[in-house]
């Protein structure tokens, strides 16, 4: 992790990836294939996790801002099925 990451604000807008699976059927990580890309951007509050909030395109999501790591998400008011992921897109 680079320390510019570290110590920056937020950023205004990140992509989100939401993926189908954690694992392949060997169970080797992998999670698969795009199913959906959003533009999110920065509501300027702070969620329920304590990291920052953004929004958009139906995606309600909290992202660590050091490791991007997304910590809580919803698409469309659901919660993601069972094994599905959302990952920070890297630019």
């Amino acid at each position: 992790m680079s320390e510019s990451r570290e110590m920056s604000a937020p950023p205004e807008r990140l992509t989100l990836q939401i993926k189908p699976r954690l694992t392949d059927a060997e169970g080797r990580t992998d999670h698969g294939n795009p199913l959906r890309a959003v533009t999110v951007t920065a509501t300027g509050r702070r969620g329920e996790s304590g990291y920052p909030r953004y929004a958009g395109e139906g995606v309600q999501a909290e992202v660590d801002p050091r490791s991007g790591a997304v910590e809580a998400v919803t698409v469309d008011g659901r919660e993601l099925p069972y094994g599905w992921v959302a990952e920070v897109l890297e630019t």
